[in-house]
């Protein structure tokens, strides 16, 4: 019998954060096998894929031969890999049984369900506001940067980029989910796959794909579905914050780059877009620099 569920974690130098990732994996779900499989892009630099065949053999450890990034890496992990439905993870989470069954359970019962998350909490509790967004518009990215989506974050007009308006607890179908937990059948992802399919295009070599995959399974015409009812631990960040300087500016550049693939269909949008993603990127360094952060993502 196939498994029931296959988890992928792309990891880099995760060896603080897959013990207790990994350690909150269940062996089984609904009855049947969870199968799970690690690709570790860092290439054993930190030890993860000796102390990992060690201590999780149950593991299916993956060293390529160089860091593939977030797409390639997941896309052979789910080549690798047979379940009936496929959870992509990050290594800075903390996943539960009841989660997973929840989730599991509802894109079986429900086929028009793509993708679902559960709702994803910060180390303090807080909810990552990433777990639940909208395809952004102008005037979404406008009021994320310029600081009132946070001003009025139960004001609907301001508050399109994280839905904040809506309720943390309930269960409804948004834009997009964050790539730290995307989970769906596995035909239905093979469905929408790319050209020689890919699941995750592999011209994002990190950040994009996640936002390039919701748009897909959304145009395909299926459900993007947050579910706050069940919860899961993100220690967001962990590994952006190793090679920051360098990632931080990309963010907005891949972000970019899927707005250009998919709404850039003449000159004018493609205008349109690399003008606002620019504009962005520096409202956002502008607003981190007053209030001392290092946080310019736009996620």
């Amino acid at each position: 019998m196939l498994p029931a569920l296959s988890i992928i974690i792309v990891a880099y130098r995760s060896r603080e954060e897959l013990p207790a990732c990994l350690g909150s994996i269940p062996r089984e779900v609904a009855g049947r096998a969870v199968e799970v499989a690690v690709v570790d892009n860092s290439r054993n630099a930190d030890g993860t894929a000796d102390w990992m065949r060690r201590d999780f053999p149950w593991v299916d450890c993956v060293v390529p031969e160089a860091n593939l990034g977030f797409g390639r890496a997941n896309n052979l992990g789910f080549r690798r890999t047979t379940g009936e439905c496929v959870l992509f993870l990050n290594p800075d989470t903390v996943v539960n049984t009841a989660a997973l069954a929840h989730c599991v359970q509802r894109v079986r019962d429900e086929p028009g369900i793509g993708l679902i998350s559960p709702r994803l909490e910060l180390a303090d509790g807080s909810m990552d506001l990433a777990c639940r967004r909208s395809v952004p518009s102008v005037w979404d990215g406008f009021c994320r940067a310029t600081g009132l989506a946070a001003a009025f974050p139960r004001t609907a007009l301001f508050s399109g980029y994280n839905l904040t308006h809506l309720p943390a607890e309930g269960t409804y179908d948004v834009g997009m989910i964050n790539g730290a937990f995307m989970l769906g059948r596995r035909d239905l992802l093979a469905a929408v796959a790319e050209p020689g399919g890919a699941v995750f295009d592999e011209r994002f070599f990190m950040y994009g794909d996640d936002i390039d995959l919701c748009i897909r399974v959304g145009r395909a015409g299926h459900r993007i579905v947050y579910d706050g009812r069940v919860r899961i631990t993100h220690l967001k960040g962990v590994s952006v914050a190793k090679e920051y300087a360098a990632m931080a500016p990309a963010i907005f550049d891949a972000n970019r780059d899927v707005y250009l693939k998919h709404f850039g269909t003449n000159w004018l949008s493609r205008w349109k877009w690399r003008l606002t993603f620019g504009a962005w990127k520096q409202l956002a360094r502008l607003r981190a620099a007053r209030s001392g952060s290092r946080r310019v993502r736009p996620q």
